[in-house]
Protein backbone atom coordinates (compact mmCIF):
# COMPACT_ATOMS: atom_id res chain seq x y z
CA UNK A 1 0.00 0.00 0.00
CA UNK A 2 1.20 3.44 -0.96
CA UNK A 3 -0.54 6.24 1.23
CA UNK A 4 -1.82 9.14 0.11
CA UNK A 5 0.41 11.93 1.85
CA UNK A 6 -0.78 15.13 -0.27
CA UNK A 7 -2.94 18.02 1.41
CA UNK A 8 -4.67 21.51 0.36
CA UNK A 9 -4.03 24.43 2.01
CA UNK A 10 -6.64 27.02 0.21
CA UNK A 11 -5.67 27.56 -3.39
CA UNK A 12 -1.68 25.24 -2.47
CA UNK A 13 -1.70 22.02 -3.57
CA UNK A 14 1.00 20.06 -1.61
CA UNK A 15 2.56 16.55 -2.73
CA UNK A 16 3.10 16.21 0.77
CA UNK A 17 2.28 17.69 4.24
CA UNK A 18 5.68 18.98 5.62
CA UNK A 19 6.70 22.41 5.48
CA UNK A 20 9.93 24.25 6.72
CA UNK A 21 9.53 27.00 9.15
CA UNK A 22 10.47 30.93 8.49
CA UNK A 23 13.38 31.89 9.40
CA UNK A 24 14.52 28.24 10.13
CA UNK A 25 15.82 27.32 6.94
CA UNK A 26 17.57 30.52 5.33
CA UNK A 27 16.46 30.81 1.48
CA UNK A 28 16.87 26.85 0.98
CA UNK A 29 20.67 26.79 -0.61
CA UNK A 30 22.23 26.91 2.77
CA UNK A 31 20.30 23.22 2.64
CA UNK A 32 20.63 21.96 -0.87
CA UNK A 33 23.25 19.35 0.21
CA UNK A 34 22.18 17.94 2.93
CA UNK A 35 18.36 17.02 1.17
CA UNK A 36 16.76 16.65 -1.72
CA UNK A 37 14.80 20.12 -1.53
CA UNK A 38 12.23 18.85 -4.06
CA UNK A 39 10.92 16.38 -1.88
CA UNK A 40 9.61 19.14 0.48
CA UNK A 41 6.04 19.81 0.59
CA UNK A 42 6.45 23.74 0.68
CA UNK A 43 8.70 26.20 1.43
CA UNK A 44 8.50 29.36 3.54
CA UNK A 45 10.73 32.25 3.29
CA UNK A 46 12.58 34.39 6.35
CA UNK A 47 9.88 37.06 6.56
CA UNK A 48 9.87 40.06 4.56
CA UNK A 49 9.58 43.48 5.52
CA UNK A 50 9.35 46.60 3.05
CA UNK A 51 12.68 48.00 3.60
CA UNK A 52 15.98 46.23 4.71
CA UNK A 53 16.48 45.36 8.27
CA UNK A 54 19.48 44.79 9.84
CA UNK A 55 17.91 43.19 13.06
CA UNK A 56 18.94 43.18 15.97
CA UNK A 57 22.04 43.49 18.35
CA UNK A 58 24.31 40.25 18.64
CA UNK A 59 24.27 37.67 20.96
CA UNK A 60 20.71 36.88 19.04
CA UNK A 61 20.74 33.48 20.07
CA UNK A 62 21.19 31.01 22.99
CA UNK A 63 20.40 27.41 23.78
CA UNK A 64 17.78 26.86 26.40
CA UNK A 65 16.85 23.50 28.05
CA UNK A 66 15.60 21.59 24.85
CA UNK A 67 15.40 24.23 23.31
CA UNK A 68 16.55 27.60 21.74
CA UNK A 69 15.88 31.41 22.58
CA UNK A 70 16.31 33.88 19.35
CA UNK A 71 15.63 37.41 19.07
CA UNK A 72 17.17 37.58 15.34
CA UNK A 73 14.42 40.76 14.85
CA UNK A 74 13.80 40.02 10.95
CA UNK A 75 17.03 40.84 9.10
CA UNK A 76 15.82 40.62 5.78
CA UNK A 77 17.24 42.62 2.28
CA UNK A 78 13.52 43.70 2.17
CA UNK A 79 10.77 42.93 -0.32
CA UNK A 80 12.50 44.29 -3.50
CA UNK A 81 15.66 42.76 -3.04
CA UNK A 82 14.14 39.47 -2.20
CA UNK A 83 11.82 39.41 -5.52
CA UNK A 84 15.26 39.91 -7.26
CA UNK A 85 17.41 37.85 -5.89
CA UNK A 86 16.50 35.36 -3.43
CA UNK A 87 12.74 34.35 -4.90
CA UNK A 88 14.49 33.54 -7.96
CA UNK A 89 16.18 30.85 -6.07
CA UNK A 90 13.37 29.63 -4.17
CA UNK A 91 11.30 28.98 -7.39
CA UNK A 92 13.65 26.58 -8.87
CA UNK A 93 13.70 24.18 -6.43
CA UNK A 94 10.31 23.15 -7.75
CA UNK A 95 7.94 23.42 -5.04
CA UNK A 96 5.40 25.71 -3.71
CA UNK A 97 6.44 29.15 -2.24
CA UNK A 98 4.99 30.86 0.81
CA UNK A 99 6.12 34.08 1.69
CA UNK A 100 6.26 35.50 5.11
CA UNK A 101 5.54 38.84 5.59
CA UNK A 102 5.86 41.43 8.73
CA UNK A 103 5.22 45.15 9.14
CA UNK A 104 7.76 47.41 10.92
CA UNK A 105 5.58 50.41 11.95
CA UNK A 106 2.48 50.68 10.14
CA UNK A 107 -0.62 47.74 9.20
CA UNK A 108 -0.34 49.44 5.82
CA UNK A 109 2.58 47.44 5.45
CA UNK A 110 1.47 43.90 5.45
CA UNK A 111 -1.46 45.82 2.54
CA UNK A 112 1.32 47.18 0.12
CA UNK A 113 3.62 43.93 0.94
CA UNK A 114 0.73 41.43 -0.17
CA UNK A 115 0.10 43.90 -3.10
CA UNK A 116 3.41 43.90 -4.30
CA UNK A 117 3.40 39.76 -4.02
CA UNK A 118 -0.06 39.29 -5.30
CA UNK A 119 1.49 40.32 -8.84
CA UNK A 120 4.59 37.79 -8.47
CA UNK A 121 3.49 34.57 -10.05
CA UNK A 122 6.20 32.40 -8.76
CA UNK A 123 4.89 33.30 -4.96
CA UNK A 124 2.13 30.60 -4.53
CA UNK A 125 1.07 31.68 -0.85
CA UNK A 126 1.48 34.57 1.92
CA UNK A 127 1.58 33.95 5.39
CA UNK A 128 0.99 37.01 7.49
CA UNK A 129 3.58 36.88 10.49
CA UNK A 130 1.35 39.82 12.87
CA UNK A 131 3.21 37.19 15.96
CA UNK A 132 7.00 37.64 15.96
CA UNK A 133 7.73 38.97 19.92
CA UNK A 134 11.47 40.48 18.49
CA UNK A 135 10.76 44.01 17.15
CA UNK A 136 11.20 46.29 19.75
CA UNK A 137 7.97 48.56 20.52
CA UNK A 138 8.19 52.48 20.41
CA UNK A 139 9.77 54.01 23.30
CA UNK A 140 7.91 54.84 26.36
CA UNK A 141 5.47 57.89 26.07
CA UNK A 142 4.86 56.92 22.18
CA UNK A 143 3.32 53.67 22.73
CA UNK A 144 0.32 53.33 19.59
CA UNK A 145 -2.57 51.71 19.71
CA UNK A 146 -2.68 47.72 19.36
CA UNK A 147 -3.38 47.52 15.87
CA UNK A 148 -0.15 49.26 15.30
CA UNK A 149 1.86 47.42 16.91
CA UNK A 150 3.18 43.50 15.26
CA UNK A 151 3.05 42.13 18.55
CA UNK A 152 -0.15 43.58 20.04
CA UNK A 153 -1.79 42.37 16.41
CA UNK A 154 -1.47 38.96 17.58
CA UNK A 155 -3.00 39.56 20.82
CA UNK A 156 -6.36 41.31 19.46
CA UNK A 157 -8.99 39.70 17.61
CA UNK A 158 -9.80 42.89 16.55
CA UNK A 159 -6.85 44.33 15.51
CA UNK A 160 -6.28 40.29 13.64
CA UNK A 161 -9.66 40.73 11.70
CA UNK A 162 -8.95 43.99 11.07
CA UNK A 163 -5.31 42.79 9.11
CA UNK A 164 -6.20 40.15 7.34
CA UNK A 165 -9.92 41.66 6.07
CA UNK A 166 -7.50 44.21 4.51
CA UNK A 167 -4.85 41.70 3.32
CA UNK A 168 -7.97 39.19 1.55
CA UNK A 169 -8.96 42.37 -0.08
CA UNK A 170 -5.44 43.32 -1.51
CA UNK A 171 -4.64 39.58 -2.44
CA UNK A 172 -5.97 36.31 -4.39
CA UNK A 173 -3.45 34.20 -2.81
CA UNK A 174 -4.07 31.90 -0.11
CA UNK A 175 -3.67 33.77 2.97
CA UNK A 176 -1.63 31.66 6.17
CA UNK A 177 -2.18 33.86 9.42
CA UNK A 178 0.83 33.09 11.75
CA UNK A 179 -0.81 33.21 15.41
CA UNK A 180 1.23 34.10 18.76
CA UNK A 181 0.87 31.45 21.98
CA UNK A 182 1.60 35.08 24.04
CA UNK A 183 -2.08 35.48 24.16
CA UNK A 184 -4.84 34.69 26.85
CA UNK A 185 -7.27 32.90 24.22
CA UNK A 186 -5.05 31.69 20.99
CA UNK A 187 -8.85 30.13 19.87
CA UNK A 188 -10.30 33.17 20.09
CA UNK A 189 -7.62 35.08 17.76
CA UNK A 190 -7.73 32.27 15.23
CA UNK A 191 -11.52 32.55 14.76
CA UNK A 192 -11.06 36.29 13.81
CA UNK A 193 -7.97 35.36 11.28
CA UNK A 194 -11.11 32.73 9.31
CA UNK A 195 -14.09 35.02 9.72
CA UNK A 196 -11.76 38.13 7.66
CA UNK A 197 -10.62 35.61 5.02
CA UNK A 198 -7.61 33.84 6.14
CA UNK A 199 -7.63 30.42 4.37
CA UNK A 200 -5.43 28.95 7.38
CA UNK A 201 -3.44 29.09 10.51
CA UNK A 202 -0.21 28.69 11.37
CA UNK A 203 0.79 27.76 14.84
CA UNK A 204 2.52 28.31 17.07
CA UNK A 205 4.80 31.15 17.01
CA UNK A 206 7.85 31.13 19.75
CA UNK A 207 7.25 31.71 23.43
CA UNK A 208 9.07 35.00 24.83
CA UNK A 209 11.44 33.92 27.16
CA UNK A 210 14.57 34.90 28.83
CA UNK A 211 18.01 33.47 30.08
CA UNK A 212 20.45 35.06 32.34
CA UNK A 213 24.35 34.84 32.69
CA UNK A 214 24.43 34.27 36.02
CA UNK A 215 28.59 34.64 36.45
CA UNK A 216 28.12 38.64 34.67
CA UNK A 217 24.24 39.11 35.92
CA UNK A 218 23.33 39.94 32.61
CA UNK A 219 20.56 38.34 29.59
CA UNK A 220 21.96 35.73 27.46
CA UNK A 221 20.54 37.72 24.35
CA UNK A 222 21.16 41.23 23.60
CA UNK A 223 17.65 42.30 23.68
CA UNK A 224 16.98 40.89 26.49
CA UNK A 225 13.91 38.35 26.18
CA UNK A 226 13.46 36.53 22.64
CA UNK A 227 11.61 33.64 21.19
CA UNK A 228 11.80 30.43 22.54
CA UNK A 229 11.68 27.23 20.53
CA UNK A 230 12.27 23.36 20.30
CA UNK A 231 11.26 20.61 21.99
CA UNK A 232 10.63 22.51 25.23
CA UNK A 233 7.34 24.06 23.93
CA UNK A 234 5.75 21.30 21.84
CA UNK A 235 2.87 20.40 24.62
CA UNK A 236 1.78 23.71 24.39
CA UNK A 237 1.50 23.53 20.64
CA UNK A 238 -0.21 20.57 20.48
CA UNK A 239 -2.75 21.69 23.27
CA UNK A 240 -3.00 25.18 21.04
CA UNK A 241 -3.21 23.55 17.58
CA UNK A 242 -5.57 20.87 19.05
CA UNK A 243 -7.89 23.60 20.69
CA UNK A 244 -8.47 25.29 17.56
CA UNK A 245 -9.26 22.51 15.62
CA UNK A 246 -12.06 22.17 17.66
CA UNK A 247 -13.62 25.64 16.67
CA UNK A 248 -12.42 26.40 12.93
CA UNK A 249 -12.90 24.66 9.82
CA UNK A 250 -9.98 26.50 8.03
CA UNK A 251 -6.55 24.16 8.05
CA UNK A 252 -4.12 24.60 10.58
CA UNK A 253 -0.63 24.29 9.97
CA UNK A 254 1.13 23.04 13.44
CA UNK A 255 4.66 23.80 14.22
CA UNK A 256 7.11 23.90 17.65
CA UNK A 257 9.13 21.37 19.02
CA UNK A 258 8.72 18.98 15.85
CA UNK A 259 12.20 16.94 15.94
CA UNK A 260 10.95 13.92 14.09
CA UNK A 261 8.06 11.96 12.90
CA UNK A 262 6.27 11.24 15.95
CA UNK A 263 6.29 14.78 17.32
CA UNK A 264 4.79 15.36 13.71
CA UNK A 265 2.57 12.99 14.02
CA UNK A 266 0.91 14.42 17.38
CA UNK A 267 -0.31 17.56 15.47
CA UNK A 268 -1.95 15.69 12.68
CA UNK A 269 -3.76 13.75 15.36
CA UNK A 270 -4.28 16.86 17.61
CA UNK A 271 -5.90 18.56 13.86
CA UNK A 272 -3.49 19.86 11.87
CA UNK A 273 -3.54 19.08 8.36
CA UNK A 274 0.62 20.00 7.69
CA UNK A 275 3.39 20.91 9.89
CA UNK A 276 5.89 22.62 9.54
CA UNK A 277 9.74 22.25 11.16
CA UNK A 278 11.61 25.14 12.80
CA UNK A 279 14.46 24.71 15.33
CA UNK A 280 15.43 20.90 14.76
CA UNK A 281 16.84 21.87 11.16
CA UNK A 282 19.45 23.49 13.14
CA UNK A 283 20.40 20.06 15.13
CA UNK A 284 19.65 17.98 11.68
CA UNK A 285 19.75 19.81 8.36
CA UNK A 286 18.05 16.47 6.61
CA UNK A 287 15.36 16.57 9.15
CA UNK A 288 12.45 17.36 7.05
CA UNK A 289 13.28 14.61 4.76
CA UNK A 290 13.31 11.89 7.79
CA UNK A 291 9.68 13.39 8.96
CA UNK A 292 8.10 12.93 5.35
CA UNK A 293 9.62 9.20 5.16
CA UNK A 294 8.05 8.84 8.96
CA UNK A 295 5.05 9.41 8.37
CA UNK A 296 4.87 7.75 5.63
CA UNK A 297 6.00 4.62 7.26
CA UNK A 298 3.63 4.83 10.16
CA UNK A 299 1.03 5.25 7.61
CA UNK A 300 1.61 1.83 6.07
CA UNK A 301 1.93 0.43 9.37
CA UNK A 302 -1.31 1.21 10.62
CA UNK A 303 -3.13 0.75 7.26
CA UNK A 304 -3.82 4.14 7.13
CA UNK A 305 -4.58 5.01 2.93
CA UNK A 306 -4.83 8.29 3.37
CA UNK A 307 -3.10 10.99 5.91
CA UNK A 308 -6.57 13.22 6.09
CA UNK A 309 -7.79 10.31 7.94
CA UNK A 310 -5.13 10.93 10.37
CA UNK A 311 -6.18 14.81 10.86
CA UNK A 312 -7.91 15.09 14.10
CA UNK A 313 -8.22 11.26 15.09
CA UNK A 314 -7.24 11.50 18.83
CA UNK A 315 -9.18 9.24 20.87
CA UNK A 316 -10.72 10.93 24.24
Amino acid sequence: MTPKISVNIGKLKLKNPVMVASGAFGYAEEFKGFLDLKGLGALVSKTITLKPRQGNPAPRTCETPAGMLNSIGLENPGVEKFIKEKLPILKKIGVPVIVSIASEKDPDEFVTLAKRLDKIKEVNAIELNISCPNIKPPAAGRQPPAENSQSLISQDPKATYSIVERVRKATKKTIITKLSPNVTDIVEVALAAESAGSDAVSLINTLTGMAIDITKRAPKIASVTGGLSGPAIRPVAVRMAWEIAQKINIPIIGMGGIIDASSALEFFIAGATAVSVGTANFVNPGITAEIISGIKKYLIKNNIKDIKSLVGSLNI
